[in-house]
C-alpha cells in the first residue's frame, strides 16, 4: 500500500488565512511597518487563551533568550511554539502568549506573564513586549554557556519537519476519536510511526495540529480540529513514541489551502474543501555532530 502523507519543509509555511483574534478589540492599533512598535499596546484577555493553552505554558528560558529580531514566524514558532491565542500565520502583524516562571527557580511560587511579538510588513518578527515589563528579566536570564574547547560534541538543531495527513483518510466526515480512525489511516500513521522510531535524529518536539473546512460553526470546528490532533498522538504514542514529545492544537477552520466558491451543493462543497480537512505533525530534531 502507497502511504500517501506528504513531507514538506517547514520554511515556506502553507498559505494562510486573514484571521486575527477572535476579539478584533485584542488587537493593538496601528503596528507600524517596520515592526518596531505600536502606537497603542493592546494585551489580549487571559481568559479568552486557546482551550489548549488555558492557564498558559511554561517556556524553556533558553529558547527564549535564542528569540532575535529578524527571525521568520517559523523560527519563532520552533522556538517557543505557536500563539496561545487564535491568531492565524501569515495574516496578522502580532503573536500574543501567556508564560509561566517559578520564581525562585524551582518553588512553587508562579508568576505569570504576557508575551507579545511584532512582525514587519515582511512578516519578520522586529520586536517583543512584556506585560508587566517586569518579565522581561525572565527572556535574559537565560543566555547559553560558552562551550569548552573541550567539548568535542554540539547538539545541532535541523530544520522542523512537515507531515500532512488528510482527516478524510483518518476519519469519517465528522468523527475525531481514536475507535474512529479508519483502516487506511491505522495504516498510514503505523508507517509514520514506524518511520520515526528509526530516526536518526534526537527528536525534541513533535506538535500534531488539526484543521477543518469552513462548513459548521467556528465553536464546532475548533472542537472537532482539537479532538482529532488529540487522537492522532494518542494513536502514535499506544504505538510506541514516547508521550513526553508531544503537543496537539486545533486550529479549526484556519489556514485552508484550498478554497471552494460557493453556491454548489453541500456534497460538492464537502469535496471540495477536502484538502483543509487535515492533521499536520511537525518534528522538531536535533543531530549531535563531533568538534573534534
Amino acid at each position: 500500500m502507497r502511504i500517501n502523507f506528504t513531507l514538506v519543509k517547514v520554511a515556506p509555511l502553507l498559505l494562510a488565512s486573514v484571521f486575527a483574534l477572535s476579539a478584533c478589540g485584542n488587537v493593538s492599533r496601528n503596528v507600524h511597518k517596520d515592526g518596531q512598535a505600536a502606537d497603542s499596546l493592546v494585551w489580549p484577555k487571559i481568559s479568552d487563551i486557546t482551550p489548549m493553552h488555558k492557564g498558559g505554558t511554561f517556556p524553556d528560558t533558553n529558547s527564549l533568550a535564542r528569540l532575535r529580531a529578524g527571525m521568520s514566524k517559523q523560527q519563532i514558532s520552533d522556538l517557543i511554539g505557536f500563539p496561545h491565542f487564535s491568531e492565524g500565520v501569515w495574516g496578522v502583524r502580532e503573536w500574543n502568549y501567556v508564560f509561566n516562571f517559578r520564581v525562585p527557580a524551582g518553588s512553587n511560587k508562579v508568576v505569570t506573564c504576557q508575551f507579545k511579538v511584532f512582525f514587519d510588513d515582511n512578516k519578520v518578527a522586529q520586536s517583543f513586549y512584556w506585560a508587566p515589563e517586569s518579565c522581561a528579566q525572565f527572556q535574559q536570564v537565560a543566555q547559553v554557556a560558552p562551550v569548552s574547547s573541550s567539548v568535542i560534541s554540539a547538539a545541532a538543531t535541523m530544520p522542523a519537519e512537515r507531515y500532512s495527513f488528510s482527516a478524510d483518510a483518518l476519519f469519517a466526515f465528522d468523527h475525531s476519536s481514536v475507535a474512529d480512525i479508519l483502516g487506511n489511516g491505522r495504516a498510514e500513521l503505523d508507517q509514520f510511526a514506524a518511520k520515526v522510531r528509526q530516526y536518526d535524529r534526537d527528536i525534541k518536539h513533535i506538535q500534531v495540529v488539526g484543521y477543518t473546512d469552513r462548513l459548521g460553526s467556528d465553536g464546532y470546528n475548533q472542537a472537532l480540529s482539537e479532538k482529532r490532533a488529540n487522537s492522532v498522538r494518542d494513536y502514535l504514542i499506544a504505538h510506541g513514541i514516547d508521550a513526553s514529545l508531544f503537543s496537539t492544537e486545533g486550529r479549526g477552520r484556519a489556514d485552508p489551502v484550498k478554497d471552494c466558491v460557493g453556491g454548489t451543493s453541500k456534497p460538492s462543497l464537502i469535496t471540495c474543501l477536502a484538502p483543509n480537512r487535515r492533521v499536520e505533525i511537525l518534528i522538531s530534531t536535533q543531530r549531535t555532530t563531533s568538534d573534534r
